[in-house]
């Protein structure tokens, strides 16, 4: 029993070292990544058109955007719609520079991405994603994090326009409430209302909206379109949606399958043409015409 007790220790000495080794051999992956190319210089274009110029993009080795060219104008909406695993974040996250091109360019106000400082560029987008972050803080250190130097007034009021002002006053430290690590203590509703204000705070001319309602609950749902409609009001809005409202009062609609926009156009020019985008809205219109019934037999039947 003796010499056993030694072994197992020994055994578990190994586990704990192929794990360290593993976790180094990853920290190494991490530390070989080139850094990206920062030295740009402190731009302000004069108008917030968005242009891909044959850009290809991959993970690795996995090609995710092939030839991709489109222009989203100034102050317009475009919503982009396809498949799951189709590239949509990937084309919002490359506006931003999250990433850099494999080839071609992405440029704002008609110069590179890549020749903005990279404040400089972050300063053109606020961006609503579909799972918000936040701080374990309070709630007005989590809304001043788009703007930091922005007063209490300020904050209020980009709170009040995001409908979340009422909810958040009614808790016990009202602004000054800690809120828990990624908002734990509120609802999702309220997550994304508090992301809104973050946006509204910011004040950038380009949001980014990335399914930002596609996970709320039915009671929040239309205080927070209304909160988006706030935010968006005469910017340059670019939205990954699946509702059908929001998708068919866009200006232009891009269509991606496997990487390439298959389609583009306003949404009756899509309707008309068939494809994706059609059996898209047909199955969606489906869907939200289901229901249950059949409850005096037991029998569960869809209706549409």
């Amino acid at each position: 029993f003796l010499i056993f007790s030694q072994i197992q220790s020994a055994g578990s000495g190994v586990s704990a070292l192929r794990l360290v080794g593993s976790s180094i051999d990853h920290a190494n992956q991490v530390d070989g990544i080139p850094e990206m190319d920062q030295d740009g210089a402190e731009l302000h274009p004069g108008s917030h058109d968005i242009v891909f110029d044959h850009v290809n993009f991959s993970y690795g080795s996995r090609p995710i955007l092939k030839d991709v060219s489109l222009t989203i104008p100034d102050r317009t909406t475009t919503a982009i719609v396809g498949p799951s695993g189709s590239g949509k974040t990937t084309l919002t996250s490359l506006m931003a520079r999250f990433w850099d091109v494999d080839s071609g360019a992405v440029k704002l106000g008609g110069i590179d991405v890549k020749d903005y400082a990279l404040d400089s560029l972050m300063h053109n987008f606020s961006m609503v994603f579909q799972r918000v972050y936040l701080f374990n803080d309070s709630i007005e250190n989590n809304i001043k994090f788009g703007k930091p130097d922005a007063t209490h007034e300020e904050v209020v009021a980009a709170a009040k326009a995001a409908r979340c002002h009422d909810f958040i006053t009614a808790l016990p430290d009202g602004y000054d409430t800690i809120i828990g690590e990624s908002g734990a203590t509120i609802s999702g509703g309220e997550r994304q209302r508090l992301s809104i204000a973050r946006a509204m705070l910011k004040d950038a001319p380009i949001i980014i909206l990335d399914e930002a309602t596609a996970n709320v609950d039915p009671e929040n749902e239309v205080e927070l379109q209304e909160a988006v409609k706030a935010l968006t009001a005469g910017k340059t809005l670019v939205m990954i949606a699946h509702r059908m409202k929001t998708v068919q009062e866009a200006d232009q609609i891009l269509v991606l399958d496997q990487g390439r926009i298959v389609q583009r156009g306003r949404h009756a020019e899509l309707m008309k043409q068939g494809g994706i985008y059609a059996d898209f809205v047909c199955s969606r219109s489906s869907a939200e015409s289901w229901r249950i019934a059949g409850r005096k037999s037991r029998e569960v039947k869809a209706e549409i």
